[in-house]
């Protein structure tokens, strides 16, 4: 558990909304009130005001300082979540009579193929739902179609934990990754995709808005056709304010940034990401008490999935894991068993205290 002098903290493991950095709540709780300087709090700016737009504007400036974006690659802050991304990917980038390439690793991915069904052609280039998602398919296994328009992947699946950590060589192909339960996690490659799309209630901040990091031709191949919110065209060109946006999101999501970057940046969270995830899966593999459901080479950082010899015993150390201030373990209904989601602002003393709960749960059931 978290304390100090105001509050009392549990570790909190939910797969999302998921657990922010105290210090940026803390930053938060201080300027709720009123922003240092305006005299209002963020809720009640403008979105028009030179006190919003200058937030705004360090919060784009940290996010391309954090992950090296490039200068053609624009960086926008969307409604709709990954689910509205599902439909504006295919709408924007599948041209009349083309088809979309979609690497299938889960549910969400499986929900993003279902909306680009509604807009054009949808060729699945691999998927390893035969093997209940335990894996991400190798590189020699993806079958890509003749011209697709890009390829969609999802770059880490919270239901299953497993996590793509080396991205698929896709040519010349448009790359596309939902990687709203990993952004940042660590050093990633802008350049090698045309469009990053994320959540932000996993990684980088509360729910309410979606990041988007896009290049310049790719947001120019929206179609004129298309209704004015769902194109990214409109976005790029009134710098994510065409209409009212979610401020108090972007406020949080600029002091997440901010804070990576007083962190070391992401190479120094990969290393802390790294080290918390060997923590965890050490206490699986040491016994065969704990069964882990995503295979070795395709294990998340983000989200660890294991099982327990029985479902009554996976109910009970729920329970208990909750009563000693363990939240949010309990596993997705579809793969049951239990989920640890460890994401960059989840402290490493969170770790070491379920890897012990998991020690003396054992000895007391095992």
């Amino acid at each position: 558990m978290i304390t100090n002098t105001t509050v009392h903290r549990i570790f909190n493991f939910s797969a999302g909304p998921a657990i922010l950095p105290l210090p940026v709540l803390e930053e938060a709780q201080r300027d709720l009130v009123s922003l240092p300087g305006v005299g209002m709090s963020v809720l009640e700016i403008s979105h028009r005001s030179k006190a919003f737009e200058r937030r705004l504007q360090e919060a784009v400036a940290d996010l391309r300082a954090l992950a090296s974006i490039p200068d053609n690659y624009h960086v926008l802050f969307l409604h709709g979540g990954a689910s509205l991304q599902f439909s504006m990917v295919p709408m924007n980038l599948v041209p009349p009579g083309g088809t979309g390439d979609y690497i299938v690793t889960g549910a969400w991915s499986q929900k993003a193929v279902k909306e680009a069904k509604r807009v054009g052609a949808v060729h699945v280039a691999a998927s390893t739902e035969s093997e209940g998602f335990a894996r991400i398919p190798r590189q020699d296994e993806i079958r890509l179609s003749a011209d697709g328009a890009y390829v969609h992947v999802t770059s880490n699946n919270t239901i299953y934990g497993t996590q793509w950590r080396e991205l698929p060589e896709v040519g010349d192909r448009p790359l596309v990754s939902d990687a709203s339960s990993d952004i940042f996690n660590g050093p990633i490659d802008v350049s090698r995709h045309a469009l990053i799309y994320a959540g932000a209630q996993k990684n980088l901040g509360p729910a309410g808005v979606t990041l988007v990091i896009i290049r310049d031709d790719i947001a120019r191949r929206s179609p004129s056709s298309l209704p004015t919110m769902l194109s990214y065209a409109t976005h790029v060109d009134n710098g994510s304010l065409y209409n009212t946006p979610p401020v108090f999101a972007i406020y949080m999501v600029g002091l997440v940034a901010k804070w990576l970057r007083a962190e070391g940046g992401l190479q120094a969270v990969g290393t802390q990401n790294e080290r918390k995830a060997a923590k965890l899966y050490a206490a699986i593999d040491r016994t065969d008490f704990y069964r882990g459901h995503a295979q070795p080479d395709s294990r998340s950082l983000m989200n660890v999935t294991f099982r327990l010899p029985s479902e009554e015993l996976e109910k009970a150390f729920v329970a208990d894991a909750t009563a000693n201030g363990l939240d949010g373990l309990k596993g997705h209904r579809s793969v049951g068993g239990i989920r640890a989601s460890i994401y960059n602002a989840f402290p490493e003393e969170g770790v070491d205290a379920l890897t012990a709960f998991m020690r003396e749960f054992e000895r007391k059931h095992g």
